[in-house]
């Protein structure tokens, strides 16, 4: 064996170029044995010139090991040639590239900014030992919102009765007034928590030390708080000095004895707490005795104790804390259990399920767009099957072909899911926007989502998923491809007929998921629409609502009536103000009082529900919103001093007197012997919420007992908003120690209740026109192929008469059988899909049919007018023109 012939076989050996490893053995062999008969015929012994022969090519078999390490090199490399051949082809067909990776990005996009709230609400765990095992103790009453607010008298029962929990903690949030030597007033979230809080949740302090068993002394003079990291940060800039520093609360001097540690930042996860005070400390810190009596309760299960276990023993501990009250409201409520893991949400109720039902909407709208870009790519590859052809006629394998096709297609996908992580990180924010915006009692929300590594995973898996999905279908076709039949078609501009099938079949499914995101669509908006309009039994329009707060005014009493009866006089002299009035509550606000009572003439049943909704107002107030006086009279200034009158609204009176007149009777609540008499009935308004049945309600006179007030009503003949600057100043100007927390209008406030359902009526909106348009999209460019693959036909039919009308008419034809057929194949889905979001989501109109009717005229519109265009060209063929084509 020559030099050259040796060298030639390791370079091939190391560089992977043998054809195979069986053909490196036998070629190995062949010059074994050639080198051996050499030396033999030269008078070698045979046993000692094979052994040389052995010898002299013991390097090829260590070349041969050699390769066979350098196999994973050789395969990197390859995918890198794989990788620079996808980008060369994304970079000379650049409307595709476009096309396909912004329906990816829309589609990825969707999927990661509504699974980066349900990660946020639902599925992030708080940074606490073992966050599995802690539970939320609610109540809940029939038909109303899960409340977590316990008596401290149930609490201690519970704490000492129970065998399932290994501590159970007490709290109560609520804003606190801040300020100190160096640090501006402020308000921020804190409360107050039991001794047992930070070691049952297991956490470990920054600097400093937590509350605990020593700081349980109630009525203690020098009282001590631990502060969140993220306000040690804020506010004193990581200054260890913190420690033993003073600050004011609520204008109590508190020590700072620790800082918790950074990840956590309280059990509430839409509000981060920053101040945590002693439970014990309330009534130093309010100066008063009269604390808040309701507190919300966690529980660490015991290891091996069941959350079913859990609960039924609670429950049992729940109904004995509650055998003394004579409420029957409180009978009715409901013991319940949830987990507590991801953290106290006031969000979670409300959104959780139309977040779900979005999920499965933006599922949806993916599968669309993978469908669509797999009938891209099947167009793409049917035009480069000679292209293919001619590379396995050289040599190339299958699976290569495969694997360069599946590399263009995740490639895509990967530059598809980067840029929808882009339009994630604005959507997420905007969807915030619109959750915080709905109405809800009680302090402020900060609602942060992050996408954090979870969601990146979740994107990444998605584009991973979604690569392969739409990637799939040219593989295949890839795959069954013939040579020579593949470069026979390629002259003759001919397509199998299974890819035509295929690629009409694309179509067909896009159409009917497309029907599912519209149907859908019109679901929501039917409901978003009826809420609307919806009854409330106030005219919305040209209302402003202002929130006053008088607790640190100094006026009180009667002092506070005449103010306010003066600034009444006030109000109505602005410009654009009609009318104006005082209320402790307004319309659709989500607050309320409510009280038992005995009615005049009435004789309730042991166990019926005595409890009467409560409102103070000042005269006018009727007029003010447009809710109707239907009996009676309305209130005055002049009932000062005589006896105590009331209004009720229509509900009540019928509830308690049928058709028989309640002008004249009398109504008691239970504590207070003073009845009053029943002077007017208004027309029923709605006032927790949009969707509950109207409550029996009863109105006082706020000017003849002093009654609560803080909500200022006023009636406008213009825009709200153009009066609002000079009410404000108005307020100001007489009552200078009166702040405005609040300004609204009606409209603002009745809209923030159904925030979840326009939610879901404008996203399902959008994803269903977004569906729809690449539906169209990919009916369009199908319809285009198939005409330009079709003109030498289309020439033919016209030379033998056909006319321009005949050929328009094919084409809609082929278009409108293929929406047909995905309107037959959307409708049952759809179907599906109703009962589906139904059972998530309470008060959706499934009976009707016109979500259905709207979703299938929709997509055939929209199908028509995708195929106008290609059907106007194929009628503009020049039959000459076209038997020359070929």
């Amino acid at each position: 064996m020559t030099l050259w012939n040796r060298f030639r076989f390791c370079l091939q050996a190391i560089l992977g170029r043998s054809r195979m490893e069986s053909e490196m053995d036998a070629e190995l062999h062949f010059h074994v044995e050639a080198y051996a008969e050499d030396l033999i015929r030269s008078g070698v012994p045979c046993e000692e010139a094979m052994r040389r022969a052995r010898l002299e090519f013991g390097g090829a078999e260590q070349v041969k090991e050699e390769c066979r390490e350098a196999r994973g090199v050789v395969l990197l490399e390859s995918l890198m040639q794989d990788i620079r051949y996808a980008l060369r082809m994304m970079r000379r067909s650049p409307g595709f590239t476009a096309v396909a990776v912004l329906s990816l990005a829309l589609g990825i996009g969707a999927n990661t900014a509504i699974f980066s709230l349900i990660n946020t609400l639902m599925l992030r765990r708080l940074p606490v030992r073992d966050p599995g095992q802690l539970v939320e103790l609610l109540h809940r009453y029939p038909g109303e919102p899960h409340l977590n607010g316990f008596s401290r008298q149930a609490c201690q029962l519970m704490r000492d009765r129970n065998h399932v929990f290994s501590g159970l903690i007490a709290a109560v949030y609520l804003p606190l007034q801040v300020r100190g030597e160096g640090l501006e007033a402020q308000t921020v979230q804190g409360g107050y928590v039991d001794e047992t809080y930070f070691d049952v949740l297991g956490l470990q302090p920054a600097i400093g030390r937590l509350l605990g068993p020593e700081d349980n002394h109630v009525g203690d003079a020098s009282p001590v708080a631990v502060v969140s990291w993220s306000f040690w940060k804020r506010s004193f800039h990581l200054d260890p000095g913190i420690l033993g520093k003073q600050i004011i609360v609520e204008d109590v001097p508190v020590t700072v004895v620790g800082v918790a540690s950074r990840k956590f930042s309280g059990l509430q996860s839409e509000a981060s707490q920053d101040v945590w005070l002693s439970l014990a400390m309330e009534p130093t810190i309010l100066r008063s005795d009269s604390v808040r009596t309701s507190m919300w309760l966690v529980g660490r299960l015991k290891t091996g104790v069941s959350m079913e276990q859990a609960r039924a023993e609670m429950t049992v501990l729940w109904e004995q804390s509650n055998a003394s009250n004579n409420n029957p409201f409180v009978h009715k409520m409901k013991f319940e259990m949830e987990p507590a893991g991801a953290g106290l949400s006031r969000l979670r109720e409300e959104f959780a399920k139309p977040l779900l039902a979005l999920m499965a909407v933006v599922g949806v709208l993916l599968l669309i767009a993978c469908t669509n870009i797999a009938s891209m790519l099947l167009a793409r590859g049917a035009a480069r099957e000679h292209e293919m052809a001619v590379r396995v006629s050289l040599g190339a394998s299958r699976f290569r072909l495969v694997r360069q096709v599946l590399t263009e297609s995740l490639l895509l996908s990967a530059a598809g899911s980067l840029l929808g992580i882009w339009l994630a990180y604005f959507g997420t924010a905007a969807l915030v926007r619109i959750i915080l915006s709905a109405r809800r009692v009680g302090p402020p929300l900060e609602f942060q989502v992050r996408i954090d590594a979870q969601v990146l995973l979740f994107t990444a898996a998605v584009a991973l998923l979604t690569g392969l999905l739409f990637g799939l279908a040219p593989a295949l076709r890839t795959w069954r491809s013939a040579p020579a039949p593949a470069l026979r078609q390629a002259r003759a501009g001919g397509e199998t007929k299974f890819g035509r099938l295929f690629g009409k079949a694309l179509v067909v499914a896009q159409v009917a998921l497309s029907v599912v995101l519209l149907s859908a669509a019109g679901l929501f908006l039917h409901h978003l629409s009826y809420l609307e309009h919806l009854d409330v039994g106030v005219q919305r329009d040209h209302v402003l609502l202002m929130t006053l707060d008088s607790s640190h005014s100094g006026y009180e009493g009667e002092q506070l009536s005449r103010v306010y009866q003066e600034l009444l006089s006030r109000l109505e002299t602005i410009p654009g103000v009609r009318s104006a009035s005082f209320s402790s509550v307004t319309p659709v606000s989500g607050a309320g009082a409510s009280r038992a009572a005995t009615v005049e003439g009435y004789q309730a049943k042991p166990d019926e529900f005595r409890y009467i909704m409560e409102n103070w107002i000042a005269p006018k107030y009727f007029e003010t919103l447009g809710t109707p006086l239907l009996a009676g009279r309305d209130f005055s200034l002049e009932d000062r001093g005589h006896p105590r009158v009331a209004i009720i609204n229509q509900t009540m009176a019928r509830y308690y007197f049928g058709r028989a007149s309640p002008i004249g009777r009398h109504v008691t609540f239970d504590g207070d012997d003073r009845p009053y008499e029943i002077v007017g009935v208004v027309g029923d308004t709605k006032y927790y919420e949009i969707r509950e049945q109207t409550q029996r309600t009863i109105y006082f006179n706020m000017f003849q007992e002093n009654g609560s007030r803080s909500q200022l009503v006023l009636r406008t003949i213009i825009d709200p908003a153009a009066v609002a600057p000079e009410a404000q100043r108005a307020v100001l100007d007489l009552l200078k120690a009166i702040s405005i927390k609040r300004v609204t209008t009606m409209s603002d406030q009745i809209d923030a209740t159904i925030v979840p359902e326009r939610l879901m009526a404008l996203l399902s909106g959008w994803f269903g026109a977004l569906g729809s348009l690449l539906a169209a999209i990919g009916l369009y460019g199908l319809l285009a192929y198939t005409v330009a693959r079709r003109i030498n036909e289309i020439g033919i039919r016209m030379a033998l008469g056909a006319s321009r009308g005949d050929v328009r008419r094919m084409v809609l034809g082929d278009a409108l059988g293929m929406v047909s057929a995905g309107l037959v194949m959307g409708a049952p889905v759809a179907f599906w899909g109703k009962s589906f979001v139904a059972s998530l989501i309470e008060d959706l109109p499934v009976k009707s049919v016109v979500p259905m009717v709207f979703g299938a005229v929709a997509m055939l519109a929209v199908g028509l007018l995708a195929a106008y265009v290609p059907a106007r060209r194929a009628a503009r063929v020049d039959p000459m023109v076209a038997l020359r084509y070929e």
